[in-house]
């Protein structure tokens, strides 16, 4: 039989696509983590436009640079919270490096996996019923472009001083969001290596559940992030000195709920106990079949509730804050292997 006769199956690389998969996913937690910085040094305002093309460089020279810093000084962010001192080019240059390697990481990460799948799909290697899913993939990595320019605008020509949290809230859960669908689909295709025969996992009830409530703390977690939250009390476990904060409830509880940072950091706070069982839960599910997952759930959820707290007591340390949203995404992948070992689980039995 020819090559260009065999059969699918014969020409499918199953593990050669699920190797792929998984250098994308370490490179989404590598901006996950970049983006973190970002955020704390709030660098996210001093690029204040959007070439796709010409951004991938910097500014070569003096006068290029200090036309971007006449852009960035327009900002409300530089207006209101710059100080009476203002800000030097050198500082400016570090928080422009900051964002432009954020944005250049992001460029990085499309050609990481657009080429290779690419050169996949006219190889004819991705397995059947697998292009839908690696497609819509792809695209989400280009919306995910679209969203932090969508994002960073709110912050330009406005009167913010920072981003939207609720555009950052977006921009952030989407990419974990692909995180996680890298990391299952690697999981399917891994499986379907070892077994030709394998089916895809389904997403069980329970996994849903867990997911969703993981979902609410990092959601808030962003609200935190976005509003500088984190700065509403450095004590642990009160809140300067109070159980229950003093909520500002002038305009509403659904806007105390959506903007207030007392308010917010409680629930964080709290509800992160919520996840805990939650997680528990599913990592003792898996543990027997998938003693790997079980492990690597318990791990990432068990650091990442001391970097939290490490991250009050240390009144929002930068290095501390962002190790606590890395392990927020290594906990969203470990999460997302569990699901999917919970998935495979569910259909052995069936």
């Amino acid at each position: 039989m020819t090559r260009d006769k065999a059969p699918q199956a014969a020409l499918a690389r199953p593990q050669a696509l699920a190797n792929w998969l998984y250098v994308v996913a370490a490179m989404v937690v590598v901006i996950v983590m970049v983006g973190g910085i970002t955020r704390l040094t709030e660098s996210g305002l001093s690029i204040t436009q959007w070439d796709l093309v010409t951004g991938i460089l910097p500014p070569l020279t003096e006068s290029a640079w200090q036309a971007e810093f006449d852009l960035y000084r327009q900002t409300a962010e530089y207006r209101f919270e710059s100080g009476p001192a203002g800000m030097d080019l050198a500082a400016f240059k570090f928080i422009f490096f900051w964002e432009w390697f954020h944005r250049n990481l992001g460029r990085l990460i499309g050609l990481a996996y657009a080429l290779p799948l690419a050169w996949f799909w006219v190889k004819g290697a991705i397995p059947r019923g697998y292009k839908l899913r690696l497609f819509a993939m792809l695209a989400l990595i280009g919306g995910q472009g679209a969203l932090g320019w969508y994002m960073v605008s709110s912050g330009v020509g406005t009167d913010l001083t920072d981003v939207s949290h609720f555009r950052l809230s977006a921009h952030l859960l989407t990419a974990l969001f692909l995180l996680g669908g890298l990391v299952w689909t690697a999981r399917d295709l891994r499986a379907l290596a070892q077994d030709p025969a394998a089916q895809p996992a389904r997403l069980t009830g329970p996994a849903l559940v867990v997911a969703v409530v993981l979902f609410v703390q990092l959601l808030l977690g962003a609200w935190v992030a976005g509003l500088n939250a984190g700065h509403a009390a450095y004590d642990w476990p009160l809140m300067n000195g109070r159980f229950l904060p003093q909520p500002d409830l002038s305009r509403g509880w659904l806007w105390a709920l959506t903007h207030d940072p007392f308010l917010l950091q409680f629930l964080h706070r709290w509800w992160a106990w919520v996840v805990v069982a939650a997680l528990v839960w599913l990592a003792r599910r898996v543990r027997k079949f998938d003693r790997a997952a079980s492990v690597a759930i318990h791990s990432a959820f068990g650091v990442m509730v001391l970097l939290g707290i490490a991250t009050v007591l240390t009144e929002v340390s930068l290095w501390v804050a962002v190790a606590h949203q890395l392990t927020g995404a290594l906990l969203v992948a470990s999460l997302a292997w569990g699901m999917h070992a919970d998935g495979m689980r569910k259909g052995s039995a069936t």
